[in-house]
Formats: C-alpha cells, structure tokens, sequence
C-alpha cells in the first residue's frame, strides 16, 4: 500500500499530534509520509525509525480563506499532501488543518470523480450500542439540489458498508416530520427522487431525534443544516459529559462513581470523537481524510487507519462505478 500522506501542520497544536499520531499508525503497521518543513521535528522515533518526508514550505492557517489559500500557497503542507495522492506517492492524505482550504486542495489537486456533481463530508455520529449514523453532507455544501441528495446517498451507502461492515445500509433523508409530504420543496422533490433510486435501501423521512439512534445508517441533508446537527450534537454531549464529571467529582458521590466509572468508560469511548478519527471527503477522485482541528494523537492516528480501509476497500472506485456520468447510477 502507498503511505498516508499525513499533514504534520494542520490544527490547533500542530505539529506534535500529527507527528505522534504518524508514528503510532506506523507502530500499527500502516506506511505514513509527513508533509511539512525540512526541520519538521519528531520524525524520529525512540528505536532509531525515521518517517520520511514530503517537503512543504508554507502553511495555510485556520483563518486563511480556503481557494485563496490553495491558489497562494502553492507550497503549503495541504497542497503538497493532495498533490502526492494525486501523483501516486501516496494513497490518501489527512489534515486536522482548515476544513474549507482540505476540501479545496483535494478537490483542485486530485479532482472530482466523474458525474459527480458534489463532494460532500461524511461525518459518522455515534450511536451507543450500535454502529454509528453517517450524516453527510457535513458541511462542504450550503445549498444543494435534489440530485446531489441523492449522490450523497449513494456516496453515503457505500462508504458505510464498507466503514462500518454494514452489508444493506438503511438511508434515511433528514426532515421535519416522518411523512413524504412533510419539509421544504427541496426535500419532497428528494423524497421522490429517493423512492425510485435503485442500489439503496431508502427508508424515507427521518427526523433530528433520530440521528443517534439505529433506526437508521445514512442520514442525507444540505451541507448547511448538517453542520448545525454537527455542532449541536457535539455541543450537547460535551455538556452532558462535563455535567456527569462535576457530579462524580463530588465527594458525597465519590463511591457511586466508582461502581459507574467501568460501565461509563466504554460509553465515553464512543462518543469521542477522537475514536473515529474524522470526516471524509467523498466525491473526490481520491481518499481524503478531515480531522477535527482539536484532534489529538489518537485522532490522527485512527484517521490515518480509516484512510488506509478506505484506500484497500477501493471505496473511491465502487463510488465511480456506482456514479455515471450524467448524475445517474
């Protein structure tokens, strides 16, 4: 397999976790090549081990604006990461960096694949005791059209099946009430598009409550309110995480937190988002990776894993076969 080209100075604590996370998923068995200045520290590992380079010489920063930065900094980590993916040196790239500028250098350096109108950010959300609900888009399209919902699904289904070991996924279009006749116009005309859309298991509307539960594996909506269901989300369960460590902290507590905290651990686990390593990018003409821009060493490291799945599932190839040119399957 090609390394995991790993973009060692994108994100808030760039580059320690980048650089530890690489070598953890090479302690995993998995090639990874770092992107990033020549003196890029922590190349070296304690056994002697060294990770070899892409040389970069600029950094497109978190409020760089996403095409101007691209065009710019034509030497930056980012672009020389997508470039590598698309000369084939390596078989897929991961930034925690600026999200916008991400999509960007994989969309202009590597490209779109063909009939593909959109790519889109397929983010997973946990689901305790089941596998988690991917929602796409994440993010990368504000305003959309009813065919690219229904590229997204496609996309959707396929990157779960094989993400998640899901033989059938169930997809579900997201809305404000259960019924065909329910939502704006962009999601009635979806909804019968849907219906007759061959290769997917569409289960219909689905509504906010349902994204963290198993009644569905693929949620589909605009970039626009994806990422307020992101957030939300996210918001909501750091909140409840920090509200149940406040109350185990406090001494009249202390004996139930212990008896709690072996069942509770395993629960934080997955709904860390850490554990799933981040989004990705589907739609390009490659394996694009986008890491949360807080992501620590685990992050990184469980990113570059699902790269490396998703470069030996061919995802990217079922995607083109699945998509005519045209938009049509």
């Amino acid at each position: 397999m090609l390394p995991v080209a790993v973009d060692a100075m994108g994100g808030d604590d760039a580059p320690a976790p980048n650089v530890a996370g690489a070598h953890a998923a090479v302690g995993d068995g998995i090639p990874v090549v770092l992107v990033g200045p020549p003196d890029l520290e922590g190349r070296h590992a304690p056994d002697g081990s060294v990770i070899d380079l892409i040389e970069a010489s600029e950094v497109i920063g978190m409020y760089d604006d996403p095409a101007a930065g691209v065009r710019r900094k034509k030497d930056s980590t980012l672009v020389r990461a997508a470039e590598a993916v698309r000369d084939g040196r390596a078989g897929a790239m991961i930034s925690a960096g600026n999200t916008g500028a991400t999509m960007a250098s994989a969309l202009l350096r590597m490209g779109r694949i063909p009939g593909v109108k959109r790519p889109a950010i397929a983010t997973p959300i946990p689901v305790p005791g089941s596998t988690p609900t991917v929602l796409l888009d994440a993010g990368a399209n504000a305003e959309v059209q009813p065919d690219w919902l229904v590229q997204f699904a496609i996309m959707g289904s396929i990157y779960a099946r094989h993400r998640f070991d899901i033989d059938r996924p169930r997809v579900g279009l997201l809305s404000i009430g259960e019924e065909p006749s329910k939502g704006d116009n962009l999601r009635k005309e979806t909804h019968d598009l849907l219906v007759r859309t061959d290769g997917i298991d569409f289960v219909g509307n689905v509504e906010g409550r349902d994204v963290m539960s198993d009644s569905l594996d693929v949620c589909v909506t605009d970039g626009f309110t994806g990422n307020v269901v992101l957030k939300t989300l996210e918001g909501g369960m750091k909140t409840v995480i920090a509200a149940l460590l406040e109350a185990f902290s406090q001494p009249e507590y202390a004996a139930p937190a212990e008896a709690l905290m072996p069942a509770l651990l395993p629960l934080h686990r997955s709904l860390d988002p850490d554990t799933y390593g981040g989004a990705t990018l589907l739609g390009v003409d490659g394996v694009c990776i986008i890491a949360h821009g807080s992501s620590g060493a685990d992050a990184i490291r469980n990113g570059i894993g699902v790269a490396r799945d998703m470069v030996e599932h061919d995802v990217t190839a079922e995607i083109a076969a699945a998509i005519r040119p045209g938009g049509g399957r």
